[in-house]
């Protein structure tokens, strides 16, 4: 276990160096020398005079990191509508605390995005490549499924509060499983015992875990 503050030093190390065009950077700009020698004890930097490089172990460390701190981007900004400020700020709190299996399971619910919300890439972990090899899909938004096909609501993207309103007040929830009846003119689904019309603008906002995984 390393500290916050060297974790963000290890990351800003992948972006300067694994990203970016620097072949290594100084102590001052990692956080100081308490931060560097933390670093240099777990064997995740090496030194070069005044000039410090990510060791192999730092690589996957960083990397680690940044995936960590990418999808945490990805689910405030997907699912919890946090975006700007907040979003950047909170994500560098998320990161800290997301353990290897919770960090998996939001990979998979957010569907293995490859891109944070600012277009920069997020290094793939096993269930991605499990993923592909399985090439199934799990979780699928509402305007990607079949007429007939069933699952449960995983989330939605609260983009459109009004009509969001609407739809929570008729039922239209997290957890709660539903089938399609049509996807033309407009989607219509059941939900309970209700019947439900959306237009295709608002079925892209509902993500759904479908019951029987789908070859892609």
């Amino acid at each position: 276990m390393i500290t916050e503050d060297a974790q963000e030093a290890l990351e800003t190390l992948w972006i300067d160096t694994v990203e970016g065009k620097a072949d290594s950077l100084t102590a001052e700009a990692l956080g100081g020398r308490e931060t560097v020698a933390a670093l240099e004890r777990a064997n995740l930097i090496e030194r070069a005079g005044e000039r410090i490089r990510l060791t192999p172990l730092g690589k996957e460390e960083a990397r680690g990191v940044i995936r960590r701190h990418r999808l945490a981007e990805r689910l405030l900004h997907d699912v919890l509508d946090v975006k700007g400020d907040d979003m950047e700020a909170s994500a560098c709190k998320f990161e800290h605390v997301l353990s290897e299996g919770v960090e998996e399971s939001i990979c998979t619910l957010l569907g293995h995005p490859k891109e944070c919300p600012h277009a920069k890439p997020i290094p793939p972990g096993p269930c991605c490549k499990e993923g592909k090899e399985l090439t199934r899909t799990v979780i699928a938004p509402l305007t990607k499924m079949r007429k007939g096909e069933g699952g449960h609501i995983v989330y939605i993207l609260t983009e459109n509060h009004p009509k969001l309103q609407k739809l929570l007040a008729m039922g239209v929830l997290p957890g709660q499983r539903i089938e399609v009846i049509q996807t033309r003119p407009s989607y219509v689904f059941q939900i309970g015992q209700t019947q439900v019309a959306i237009d295709q603008g608002i079925a892209g906002n509902i993500f759904v875990r479908l019951e029987h995984a789908r070859k892609i």
